[in-house]
Order: C-alpha cells, then sequence, then structure tokens
C-alpha cells in the first residue's frame, strides 16, 4: 500500500553520516524533504534498477534504523522482483523477513504512542503486501489471518486528514475484494463473513481516486486499476491507457511493458501491440532484468497474430512455435496464450496440407485444455470438419 508517485522529479540520496531521530510528533511519511531525497530510489524500484534503489533505501535504514519506512521501501523492492513471474519464488523469504522487520518496528512505535497512527499506517500495509504474497500461493487461511491484521490497523490509522490519501488503497481493495473474492472463490466466504460487508461499486471509486491524488499510493493504486479495468470492469481503452503512461515512466519494468502490450492487443491495435512486443523479446534474447519466459509467451503470440493476420504464415508459425517454446520453459502448458497458439499452429498446418502434423497440435491442445475450455472445443470441432 505504500508506492511512491510515479510524477516526482528525481531527487537526491541521503547523507550518510548521520542518523536522524524522528522527531515525536512527525510522521516520517510526511517529510516532504525526505520524499525529495529517496524519490531517485524509489523510481530506480519501479524502473527495475534495484542496485540504485536498494542502496538509497539501505541509507535511509542508517538514517533512521528505528522506523518501519526502509525496511518497508527494501521489502517492495523484493516485491517488485516478485511481480513479473509470480511462479518464482526465489525472492518470497526476503520480501516475507523485510515486511516482518517493518511490522517489528512498527508495533515498538505503537507501543510508545497508541495514537500513532504512522505506525497503524505501517503495520497495515505491512500485513497487506503479506496478504497478497500469500494468497498468490494459495495459503488462504494465513492469507485470512494477514487482512484481517491488514484490516484492524486500518481502523487504527484512520482519522489523519493528511494520510488519508494513502490509507484510502486499503478501504478501495477491501471494498472490491471483499464482493468479488466470494463471487469467484466460494470456499473463501466463510471467512470473509467475518469482515464488514463491501462494496464493490465504491472501491472502484476509491482507487481512481486514490491514482489521482495520492502521493506513495498513486502507483500501487494504478497497478489494480490497469487489472480491474482489464479483467473485471470491462474497459480495456483505460487499462491501455495506464499501462501506456506507466511503461512510458518506467521502460525497464517487464510487468508494465508486458500489460502495455497485451491491452494494445486487447483494444485492436495490432501493429502497434506487435513494435511492443517484439521489443520485450529483444530484451529477453539480451538477458534484461525481469524479462522471462512469462513475458515472452505473452509477446510471442501477439506477434504471432498480426503475421498471421496480415497472412504471413513463415512468420506467424515462427513465432507461435516460440510462443510454446516459452510457454513450455514456464510450465504454463494450461496457459490461453500456449493453447491458442498450439491450435493457430494446428490450423495453419492443416491449410498447408500437413495433416498429421495438425494433427498432433490438436492433440496437444486437448491434452492440456480442460474439456471446457474453449480451445479444447474449437480443436474437437477443427478435427471433426477436416477429417482429423
Amino acid at each position: 500500500m505504500l508506492l511512491l508517485s510515479s510524477q516526482l522529479v528525481l531527487g537526491q540520496t541521503l547523507p550518510v553520516d548521520t542518523v536522524t531521530e524522528v522527531k515525536p510528533n512527525g510522521y516520517l511519511l510526511l517529510d516532504k524533504g525526505l520524499q525529495f531525497r529517496i524519490t531517485e530510489a524509489v523510481n530506480s524500484m519501479y524502473n527495475f534498477d534495484f542496485e540504485t534503489a536498494e542502496r538509497g533505501f539501505a541509507v535511509m535504514r542508517y538514517s533512521y534504523p528505528e522506523h518501519p519506512l526502509p525496511y518497508f521501501l527494501m521489502g517492495l523492492a523484493q516485491w517488485w522482483k516478485i511481480v513479473p513471474d509470480m511462479e518464482n519464488k526465489k525472492y518470497d523469504a526476503i520480501f516475507l523477513r523485510f515486511m516482518e522487520e517493518t511490522i517489528k518496528k512498527a508495533e515498538v512505535l505503537l507501543d510508545e504512542d497508541s495514537e500513532n497512527k504512522e505506525a497503524a499506517f505501517f503495520l497495515a500495509a505491512a500485513y497487506g503486501f503479506k496478504g497478497r504474497l500469500l494468497s498468490e500461493r494459495d495459503s488462504w487461511t494465513a492469507t485470512a489471518i494477514a487482512g484481517k491484521n491488514a484490516l484492524k490497523y486500518m481502523e487504527m490509522s484512520k482519522g489523519e486528514e493528511e494520510l488519508s490519501p494513502e490509507l484510502l488503497l486499503g478501504d478501495a481493495l477491501f471494498n472490491y475484494f471483499s464482493v468479488w473474492i466470494p463471487e469467484n472463490y466460494p470456499l473463501m466466504k466463510p471467512i470473509l463473513a467475518l469482515f464488514p460487508k463491501g462494496n464493490k461499486a465504491l472501491g472502484l471509486k476509491q482507487l481512481e481516486d486514490v491514482s489521482k491524488n495520492a502521493f506513495y499510493a498513486r502507483v500501487e493504486a494504478q497497478y489494480f486499476l490497469f487489472r480491474l479495468y482489464a479483467s473485471e470492469e470491462n474497459r480495456p481503452y483505460e487499462a491501455m491507457q495506464i499501462t501506456e503512461y506507466l511503461h512510458d515512466k518506467y521502460p525497464n519494468n517487464p510487468y508494465f511493458h508486458r500489460f502495455y502490450a497485451r491491452q494494445l492487443y486487447a483494444v485492436g491495435q495490432n501493429a502497434q501491440a506487435k513494435d511492443v512486443s517484439l521489443d520485450i523479446l529483444d530484451r529477453i534474447a539480451k538477458g534484461q532484468l525481469g524479462y522471462e519466459a512469462n513475458s515472452g509467451r505473452y509477446a510471442a503470440f501477439f506477434v504471432g497474430q498480426y503475421y498471421e493476420r496480415i497472412g504471413d504464415q513463415a512468420n506467424a508459425k515462427k513465432y507461435y512455435e516460440l510462443t510454446l517454446t516459452y510457454g513450455e520453459e514456464s510450465e504454463s502448458q494450461e496457459s490461453g496464450y500456449y493453447l491458442f497458439a498450439l491450435l493457430h499452429l494446428g490450423e495453419i498446418e492443416t491449410a498447408l496440407g500437413n495433416k498429421a502434423k495438425a494433427k498432433d497440435y490438436f492433440k496437444k491442445v486437448k491434452k492440456y485444455a480442460k474439456r471446457k475450455h474453449p480451445a479444447h472445443k474449437e480443436a474437437r470441432d477443427y478435427m471433426k470438419k477436416n477429417k482429423l
């Protein structure tokens, strides 16, 4: 819940020769001088220059060793290493360790002052991020515990007007997902019954407000907004606008890059989607940080689609086959892009008269796709129609 604004001017790093005490009645979150000084580090994190980011956060930890903020930001750096490929658990342990350290530091502040809104804010944020990762790992009980703690401290942190744009993000996510999760995961209904009832429409409006008005939570709100616009709210053009902005601002962030290509494809801007996707594939080939098989599977499929639409079967085959390569590398054979790449390869081989090869592709679709998946049905229908 604590991600710095994407619209700051690059600043300086903190001085390393002093340890700075936080004034008893002053919130570090509201220190404009600090915000300016750490901007370069935070922007570097979003742009996948983790060496610069972590150096800046380490200097901040030297200056504020007993405050949760530097530990939280160091945890966020690990989070952004996870985001491009959620199946990669390499960074889980260190991410969780920094979130636990954030919680410990914030608990000390809260013990010293039970009215410390900033301490409650960091507790809500750290538990919230823990919950996000644990939900990705399908640890639903642990997710519920983290979520319950996040809600508890979110309630405590309310009432500080200057912090409210940041805190509103938590309210927004709760309002939206407390309704969305039971609709999509019925097994979670008993757990969420313990929480107050949310309001999905209000949650979306709150997210939009945070994305425009918050300082710390702006990018995080934009992250959730483009995902919801694209997948849940049927607002693909708005999702594209956000991803275009984020990719322009952080051109080396593979997650923003990948979703920008996806949204261009979704709104039918196929030539531009192809160009953006070729850039992704080039970065993967060069071994650029964060660009891996998961992004390659998306990008190769979009390029294959472009070439198939203009009738270039040779290049279409090339990129659909590359989709399969990346899908197998990331063990994503049940993903839609992998399955539809198989389907399109089968259709191309049928058109070329290579029925035996086409049949092999369609059989793979049936092997990896669940029977109710549209690719499975298309493969069955195509085989029947063409007597394969």
